[in-house]
């Protein structure tokens, strides 16, 4: 691994995933090879007797190599809730989950971390997210669902990366609302009080395309 980021968002549902799709997309056509892990999920689906993940399946459709699931995502729950709620019976472990993302970087120049929920949505009992972003010692890309009290939710989220002395490398603009108002005016707001480069804005979709999305990318 030469590179590597972990994906975080101001809430659940914000687009984490089709950011980091659309991040693995704009490395390939950079030259680089790219795999991504999506360590912890909720709400997975029985697939031949073992529980999947449709988030951790397209990152892994999306690699540049073959990686199997378990190391793509090494805690897949069945109840969509809390990880820490829905992991009672099996917890997340985080010595666990870095000696997965040990075996990933050595597949690829790049790695992406995709965390589940917010920044500090809880992983188990013990841990949030956050806890697992400082332990991989990844730099944070940000993704902000722009929407109504979307500019508080990117402010705390900003404010507590960088309370954790880890480097945000920039956020993603992403457009979750078809019909929002003020559109322009929100995303200008955002760069004013987000002290770091804006990546890109990825416009709302109804049929997602990851090659127009990385597109939009600049790192």
């Amino acid at each position: 691994m030469q590179e590597g980021y972990f994906i975080t968002g101001t809430d659940t549902n914000v687009g984490k995933t089709c950011s980091t799709v659309a991040l693995m997309r704009y490395f390939k056509r950079q030259g680089k090879s790219v795999i991504g892990m999506k360590p912890v999920a909720s709400g997975c689906f029985m697939d031949q007797g073992q529980l999947r993940n449709m988030d951790a399946l397209l990152i892994q459709k999306n690699a540049s190599v073959r990686a199997g699931y378990d190391l793509v995502n090494p805690y897949a729950y069945q109840l969509p809730v809390s990880p820490h709620i829905a992991g009672l019976e099996n917890p997340v472990e985080m010595i666990n989950l870095l000696a997965k993302f040990e075996q990933l970087k050595l597949l690829a120049e790049v790695v992406l971390v995709e965390g589940v929920g917010g920044w500090y949505a809880p992983i188990n009992n013990h841990q949030d997210v956050s806890d697992l972003a400082v332990a991989l010692e990844l730099p944070v890309i940000l993704v902000v669902a722009v929407k109504l009290g979307g500019i508080n939710h990117a402010k705390l989220t900003y404010q507590a990366i960088q309370h954790s002395g880890l480097t945000c490398a920039g956020w993603i603009a992403m457009c979750i609302e078809p019909h929002l108002l003020c559109l322009d005016d929100n995303i200008q707001s955002l760069k004013n009080v987000l002290n770091v480069p804006l990546l890109g804005v990825l416009p709302f979709m109804e049929v997602i395309d990851f090659d127009l999305l990385s597109r939009q990318l600049k790192l």
